[in-house]
């Protein structure tokens, strides 16, 4: 733990690497450029393009990288095979820069080969959430208008009842026997059998728009957040740069010949940022294995960990606190472990604590704060900040990240002073797909207005009070409570309903309702739940139903009083 001194030295340390980093031969040189007009702080020596990133691949072709199962392939295979991939879809399916192909599945090698094939020749992915329904997946498809969607049997099987005779084509991964579609290795032989095209030579500008991808808001539908490939290369070496800076003030993390290949656990759906972005994209960076679950377990994570000698544990803190509570912790070698990390939710502090007695000493825990609009990019604290500060998401992350807190009317407060978070940089969306009024609505003057509440401390490390937008976090996994009312709301029994966030020990949230039923109604909590389960996909629907044939309690403008009904179950329940 660091004292108040401390923690003033080292960030005057940091300053200086900073400030050092803006010469123009630093290996992470800091420049500018024009972003919608706007003087934005950009790394000048990085790849420009998603594709200079996967050449990568070849600097170390021979080295392992996606492991699923059975399924290995090395960096040099993993490029080989998303290049043929790349070559099928402009020759079989006419694909064009700017055209939208979406992918839908459980993590699998296939799911990072279809990213890396889209991007690579200027196409827009849409990684689409799996635990989606089907008339969920066809309000993606649509308002993305996707040409061409990559997706496992089992999306699959939920979509084509939404189809109703909608013409869409489908590359099957893993497809059933006798399927109607293209499956997905037979494609990817054709794209070998043909002419290989220089993917290097096509034009792909930093600005061009790279992904869709989908983020619940307060408000009805997902919004598809549309990011450049700038952005998304912005985000990766931002967290390269962090790595460099904690090795500099803490000389004693740095390994310059690590007994192992670093390697991560992919334990998040990569249709996130955290999975897609901090996990996968990244990898390329530090030629790390990419270890992938077919299903979170705590049990498989620690067989994994200590199988694949993996140097990384990140995920949403659930998991972390499902790892340290698995009888299986104390008889599991985690001495390959370097960080532990968390982003997504919050972490009690209490968790921090266990985390400090049980994992291995080098093992340095972190946390980090973004969003889907920022590219996972905000603020992020590591090692013995960290531990001065466990009530911290940490400080904006540089160099080219701000943050700042604003009032109701856009004021900059001083710190320590409660308002509305804002990031500033290069790794901000360019925009809500098709939704240009909502997009004024958070972005100005190339701020992003996050609707969380905070405020920086004395030393300007971000602290989140609340959340100004109606939302639930479960889990690290964003669920508009607008979305979910509208769906409890088609029930021909309901009159009127209340959906919110209850503390939940393990999830961090879990979603809840009140509901005002017709009177004489004898509909049941189960039955509610059950009804949700044709209309949304499964971590939305409420873990806790309350029925009711009162009106719901009101607020002097007339709204349902959603706060002091929220209180009020917490209150009864016993929860503090």
């Amino acid at each position: 733990m660091l004292s108040a001194e401390e923690i003033a030295s080292d960030l005057n340390t940091l300053r200086d690497i900073v400030i050092r980093h803006k010469a123009p031969d630093a290996p992470l040189a800091v420049g500018s450029a024009l972003i919608n007009d706007i003087e934005t702080p950009v790394f000048t020596k990085v790849p420009q393009n998603l594709h200079g990133l996967y050449r990568l691949a070849l600097n170390n072709p021979d080295l392992p990288f996606l492991i699923c199962g059975d399924e290995r392939y090395s960096y040099g295979e993993t490029y080989r095979l998303a290049n043929n991939l790349a070559t099928a879809l402009i020759n079989e399916y006419g694909i064009a820069k700017g055209d939208r192909i979406a992918v839908c599945s459980r993590n699998n090698p296939q799911w990072c080969i279809t990213y890396m094939a889209i991007t690579m020749i200027g196409a827009i992915v849409v990684p689409m959430n799996s635990w989606w329904q089907g008339s969920e997946m066809l309000y993606g498809l649509q308002d993305s208008g996707t040409r061409l969607l990559f997706a496992d049997q089992e999306r699959i099987d939920r979509l084509q009842p939404c189809l109703n005779g909608i013409s869409l084509q489908i590359v099957a991964i893993g497809p059933e026997a006798n399927s109607p579609w293209q499956d997905f290795r037979t494609l990817i032989l054709k794209g070998a059998d043909l002419p290989p095209l220089r993917m290097e030579d096509r034009e792909i500008f930093p600005e061009d728009a790279a992904s869709i991808m989908y983020t619940s808001g307060s408000t009805g539908h997902p919004k598809g957040v549309l990011s450049s490939h700038r952005a998304i290369i912005s985000a990766l070496y931002s967290w390269l740069f962090v790595k460099e800076i904690t090795e500099i003030l803490r000389p004693e993390l740095r390994e310059d010949n690590p007994q192992y290949q670093p390697g991560i656990l992919a334990n998040v759906p990569l249709f996130h940022v955290t999975g897609s972005h901090a996990q996968f994209l990244a990898s390329f960076i530090y030629h790390r294995k990419f270890v992938m679950m077919y299903k979170w377990n705590a049990e498989q994570a620690l067989e994994l960990i200590e199988k694949e000698r993996l140097s990384v544990l990140h995920g949403v803190p659930t998991m972390t606190w499902e790892v340290m509570n698995s009888p299986q912790f104390a008889h599991t070698d985690l001495s390959s472990l370097r960080n532990v990390q968390s982003g997504g939710a919050s972490r009690p502090p209490e968790h921090l604590a266990m985390m400090q007695k049980k994992f291995p000493e080098r093992a340095i825990p972190g946390l980090g704060y973004g969003l889907t609009e920022t590219n996972a990019l905000g603020a992020i604290i590591t090692g013995k900040f960290y531990l001065s500060k466990p009530d911290s998401t940490g400080r904006p992350i540089a160099p080219l990240t701000s943050i700042r807190i604003v009032n109701e009317d856009g004021e900059v407060l001083d710190n320590g002073q409660i308002g509305e978070i804002c990031i500033k940089g290069p790794t901000i969306m360019m925009g809500y797909w098709n939704k240009p009024e909502e997009t004024a609505r958070v972005l100005k003057d190339g701020w992003f207005h996050t609707g969380d509440l905070g405020l920086l401390d004395e030393h300007g490390f971000l602290i989140i009070k609340d959340r100004a937008k109606d939302i639930v976090i479960r889990g690290g996994e964003n669920i508009g409570c607008a979305e979910v009312e509208y769906a409890l709301a088609k029930h021909p029994e309901v009159c009127e309903v209340a959906v919110f966030g209850l503390p939940d020990e393990r999830l961090g949230e879990i979603v809840a309702a009140t509901v005002m039923v017709k009177p004489n109604s004898t509909i049941t909590e189960a039955e509610l739940q059950a009804f949700l389960q044709t209309h949304l996909a499964r971590f939305k629907i409420p873990s806790r139903i309350w029925l009711q044939s009162e009106q719901l309690e009101r607020i002097a403008s007339g709204k349902i009083a959603k706060k002091q009904i929220r209180d009020a179950l917490i209150k009864a329940m016993s929860i503090y």
